[in-house]
């Protein structure tokens, strides 16, 4: 056997791009580059929980980037619920190496939701993640398919940041998994073993100039929050959000009923009220033309990411479905009627602080077969460190 000779001049540290370094001067984004690196892959139990710890990374982050897949364990027949494969995660939670909530939702307002309404995971169609290339439908018999989604924070382009090169202070992310009988309403046979793999999106630490993303330290977190009171079938009342406190991207509202599925049960004209003003007073089918407007949202049937059916964007169309029981107002229009993701200004982002009042009043509201409805609302709300920056940040 003969001897290899070892190589030299091979480091495996970090290799400096010379031929890429920028004169100093200049925005963030002008000298960093986008990158992603594995975080884990986990293999959990259905009612278990995947609670990995995170590696650090050379940069400062802006998503994680989570793909589930199911593997066929001996399944003959698999229907999933209305919520499709994202109900695999009963809840969400996504902090900070501070503590303070960046995603707090269960999997469907998470995994769907989010980056269909917020504009910080694609643009057009590929917002949808049902769009995607990696989605695979689950299979009617054993229900194996798969989906990739984001949990981003990143809400105009490098703002938002997080910084990811201290080891010490890093995110936490903890996903617990649902039990296998609230994500199928029909399985016969073995559920489907899951695996989840989490990788991250960063920019790399600038090469030969010190500087930083704008307004480092702000957050923009969206929490799930029940609203008050409960919806009765054809009832005449105000429903009511918790207290905010910070600048409000996007809302996202929405209504289950009973037996926790979701309904369209709107009123045919609901107001939207700010400390008691009417800040929109609107046709329902108006509002779901403003979707359709700004976020080519808007069709009146349909559900991101069900399992067995098709993705909510079918092929030829120019809108994709509205998740039924989903409606979304964005701010994220300043320059335009439509958003376009990270491209944003924050112009007209709804300044709010803990006594500010935001409600929906229905006069009456629609039919609700199983009541009472609960009203539940999804909220992207920017905690900026210091001043809110406008305009854009990046240039």
């Amino acid at each position: 056997m003969t001897a290899m000779t070892a190589e030299t001049g091979v480091a495996a540290g970090r290799p400096q791009p010379a031929t890429t370094v920028e004169s100093p001067g200049g925005p963030f984004i002008r000298h960093s580059q986008p990158g992603r690196r594995a975080m884990y892959i986990a293999q959990p139990n259905w009612g278990g929980l995947v609670a990995e710890p995170m590696v650090a990374l050379p940069g400062y982050a802006s998503q994680y980037r989570i793909k589930v897949t199911f593997t066929d364990a001996g399944g003959t027949a698999a229907t999933f619920g209305q919520d499709g494969m994202p109900a695999v995660f009963s809840l969400v939670t996504l902090k900070d190496a501070f503590g303070t909530p960046i995603i707090v939702a269960p999997g469907y307002e998470s995994f769907a939701l989010i980056p269909l309404y917020s504009g910080q995971f694609g643009i057009a169609e590929t917002q949808d993640p049902g769009n995607l290339p990696s989605f695979v439908p689950g299979a009617l018999t054993s229900g194996a398919g798969s989906f990739s989604s984001s949990l981003p924070w990143e809400f105009a382009k490098a703002y938002g940041l997080i910084s990811g090169a201290n080891a010490s202070l890093l995110p936490t992310l903890q996903m617990n998994v649902n039990a296998a009988a609230n994500v199928f309403t029909a399985f016969t046979g073995t559920p489907p073993t899951i695996q989840v793999q989490n990788d991250a999106d960063f920019y790399w630490l600038p090469q030969g100039v010190s500087v930083e993303p704008p307004g480092i330290g702000t957050t923009c977190q969206w929490v799930l929050q029940p609203c008050n009171p409960l919806v009765a079938s054809h009832g005449t009342l105000s429903v009511q959000y918790p207290r905010l406190g910070g600048y409000l991207t996007t809302e996202i509202i929405i209504m289950r009923d009973a037996n926790n599925a979701r309904i369209d049960g709107w009123p045919m004209r609901p107001r939207f009220l700010v400390d008691g003003v009417p800040l929109i007073d609107s046709d329902i089918t108006t509002v779901y033309d403003d979707m359709a407007i700004s976020l080519s949202v808007g069709a009146t049937t349909g559900g991101a990411l069900v399992g067995n059916a098709v993705p909510q964007g079918q092929a030829g169309t120019a809108v994709m479905q509205r998740p039924v029981g989903t409606i979304a107002l964005t701010r994220k229009t300043a320059l335009k009627q439509r958003q376009d993701g990270l491209l944003e200004t924050g112009e007209v982002f709804l300044s709010t602080n803990p006594g500010t009042s935001r409600e929906i009043n229905g006069s009456p509201w629609g039919t609700v077969n199983a009541p009472p409805a609960r009203v539940n609302v999804l909220v992207g709300q920017v905690v900026p460190s210091g001043q809110l920056i406008q305009g854009l940040p990046e240039v």
